[in-house]
């Protein structure tokens, strides 16, 4: 564990983790200009199609993204014609997101993105190591979860890193 005595701003869990995440952050945004949209796009995008964010807010805690960027993101797509707002049929309060049919055409070609670039970053571990990886991110997340005490998404990251409304690239 950390302590005022042994913390070491240069080599320390934190950094690590936010240098390897920018790492490929850049490789997927350099990847997703090819298929015509950004990597903080991508991020959405993959995300709405895979199931894994279907409302801003989640997509906002999930992402750490601040509310008014990921509206404003939200909107950049839903001007491309790549994502749409849905009045919730459970909740007439919420509002979901979802692809368009463009946005489902798009899709099948943003999985080789996640793909090339977890490839090249996971070059030369076994599958065993990459699911003990997997695991102690896992644990890192769920330790964070525990102790948010209901943090709103509107906090960015912390370790040095920026908030994702200025460090995604979509003001």
């Amino acid at each position: 564990m950390a302590s005022e005595a042994t913390y070491d701003p240069v080599h320390n869990v934190g950094r690590t983790l936010i240098d390897a995440a920018a790492q490929m952050t850049r490789a997927v945004d350099r990847r997703a200009q090819t298929v015509g949209i950004t990597g903080a796009q991508w991020v959405v995008l993959i995300r709405i199609g895979g199931g894994i964010g279907s409302t801003a807010s989640e997509l906002c805690r999930t992402l750490g993204y601040d509310s008014g960027a990921m509206t404003r993101m939200l909107d950049r797509l839903v001007k491309l014609g790549l994502v749409q707002r849905v009045p919730s049929l459970a909740d007439g309060r919420v509002t979901t997101v979802a692809l368009t049919p463009a946005g489902e055409a798009l899709y099948p070609r943003l999985k080789p993105i996640a793909i090339d670039v977890l490839n090249a970053h996971l070059r030369g571990f076994e599958p065993e190591e990459i699911e003990q990886l997997m695991g102690l991110l896992e644990r890192i997340i769920a330790n964070g979860q525990a102790g948010s005490d209901g943090v709103s998404c509107d906090t960015g990251p912390a370790f040095g890193g920026a908030t994702r409304s200025r460090a995604g690239g979509e003001q």
